[in-house]
């Protein structure tokens, strides 16, 4: 078992309506040493906890009840809490919805199911991008 890493400069939500998905990217993200400082089942949780908590990197599912993932990037953007990065997630694989996403303000895109590797590299290319900032 190798020791977490620190990765102070990230403040992680996830936004998925599947709790499954949720928790399982929770796992994967604390244990690489992120920080996830919330997760949300839907859009209106979502845009609750952006404006109280202010991450910088927020993972959408694309495809949720009420308000999708597409019209909740528009919504964060818009209202802009500071600077965040997005990354979309999806089962469908629409390059459509690919190009909606960045359109919308995306800085990534995530197939599901995707593995921990792809996960953990789309989180470190967006810590890159904070670092750079810094």
């Amino acid at each position: 078992m190798k020791p977490p890493r620190n990765h102070d400069s990230l403040k992680i939500l996830i936004v998925d309506d599947s709790e499954f998905n949720r928790k399982n990217m929770v796992e994967i993200l604390t244990y690489e040493g992120f920080n996830v400082i919330g997760q949300a089942a839907s859009a209106e949780d979502a845009i609750q906890i952006a404006h109280s908590a202010k991450p910088n990197l927020i993972f959408i599912d694309i495809v949720m009840p009420e308000i999708s993932g597409l019209e909740l990037t528009k919504h964060l953007q818009e209202k802009g809490s500071g600077e965040k990065f997005i990354i979309m997630m999806s089962s469908l694989n629409i390059e459509s919805i690919v190009i909606e996403s960045i359109s919308n303000g995306a800085t990534d895109f995530l197939q599901k199911p995707f593995e921990r590797e792809d996960l953990i590299k789309a989180v470190e290319k967006v810590e890159r991008l904070v670092e750079k900032k810094d």
